[in-house]
């Protein structure tokens, strides 16, 4: 099993560590009102939005024993990322393999914990909620007035941002420039092997290439 999420510009968070269990809560809305002199009556007020939560860490170290993978983000920027997550306007889908979950979410709460004799290691509390698209009705032109439902969607796409190559550039001074950080220049040219070709130290002047979010 894994858990993903994929944001509108289509970058995959694989959570490195898999939790030991996962909760997905439902309820149904009820609005409570009180008449007097009989008492409180409850009315369906809809379903409520579903809950997924499950919690899990950020190890320092790879372990085989628990780790999906060998390339572990940092424990602290792995939470960083989640924080810009649930700070997004936009839903990114949670896929969580071996089961039926595949759904627009936002993370909703993540709380962080660090414990003593385990340098490094982020442990954390996430959940997110499924996302509702807002349907509004107007009236239709012709058909006496019939409404018609209509899905507001999100723009879960980000505009997507180019660099064009000038004389003297690298991968390493180009990641410095615009990601803030030189060594992810992997990152760069795994978006863009098909330009670049299979040497990236041998980038040309002029080409365009799509920096990853």
């Amino acid at each position: 099993m894994e858990i993903h999420l994929i944001d509108g510009a289509g970058q995959n968070f694989v959570f490195p560590v898999n939790p030991e269990e996962i909760t997905i809560s439902r309820g149904k809305g009820l609005e409570t009102v009180n008449i007097v002199s009989l008492g409180e009556y409850d009315f369906p007020a809809g379903e409520k939005v579903k809950e997924i939560a499950f919690s899990s860490f950020f190890p320092a170290a790879y372990d085989p024993g628990y780790c999906n993978y060998q390339e572990l983000p940092d424990p602290q920027e792995a939470m960083n990322r989640l924080t810009s997550m649930m700070n997004s306007k936009s839903p990114m889908r949670m896929i969580i393999t071996d089961t039926a979950v595949n759904v627009l979410v936002t993370i909703a709460t993540h709380n962080s914990t660090f414990r003593g004799g385990e340098p490094g290691d982020v442990y954390f509390d996430l959940t997110a909620r499924t996302w509702r698209e807002m349907k509004v009705h107007t009236s239709a032109a012709t058909g006496g007035g019939a409404l018609v439902a209509k899905s507001a969607r999100p723009d879960t796409k980000k505009p997507v941002k180019t660099y064009v190559v000038k004389s003297g550039d690298t991968l390493s001074k180009i990641a410095k420039l615009e990601l803030g950080d030189s060594s992810k220049w992997q990152r760069i040219y795994s978006a863009n092997q098909k330009t670049i070709g299979q040497d990236p130290n041998r980038i040309k002047p002029g080409q365009k290439l799509v920096m990853p979010q």
